[in-house]
C-alpha cells in the first residue's frame, strides 16, 4: 500500500477486522460496496481460498479489474471475474510489475 501511494495511487484498504481504523492515512472499510466511487483495481492480499469472496465483491461493486498478489491463484474466481467483464491478473506483485514495466508515477489529482 505504501509503495502504491508513493507512486501517486489512491489506495482504499478493506479489512472487516479493523474497519473504522486508519492505515497510512486512509480509512479502513468493511467491504468494497461502501466506497461510492469507481474502482479501477481490487488488489487481493488474501489466501487463494479466500480470494473468491474478494472477487465477488469486486464484481458487485463494479470494479474494472482484480489483481491477485504473488502466490494467490484461484482459477474459479478468475473465471467468474472474466465472465463478469473484469480484467484479471494472478500471481503477480503490483510493485514488481510497476518496476519491471517502468510505469511512471501517476499525476497528482487537481
Amino acid at each position: 500500500m505504501k509503495y502504491l501511494q508513493s507512486r501517486g495511487y489512491r489506495v482504499l484498504p478493506v479489512n472487516p477486522q479493523i474497519t473504522g481504523e486508519h492505515v497510512l492515512g486512509e480509512f479502513v472499510w468493511r467491504e468494497l460496496a461502501q466506497f461510492g466511487v469507481p474502482i479501477d483495481i481490487v488488489d487481493i492480499f488474501r489466501r487463494a481460498e479466500a480470494a473468491g469472496e474478494a472477487v465477488d465483491q469486486a464484481i458487485f461493486a463494479g470494479a474494472k479489474a482484480v489483481w491477485m498478489q504473488l502466490g494467490v491463484i484461484n482459477e474459479e474466481a478468475a473465471e467468474r471475474a472474466e465472465t463478469a467483464g473484469l480484467k484479471v491478473v494472478m500471481d503477480r506483485c503490483t510493485k514488481l510489475e510497476i518496476l519491471r514495466l517502468g510505469i511512471p508515477k501517476v499525476a497528482a489529482e487537481a
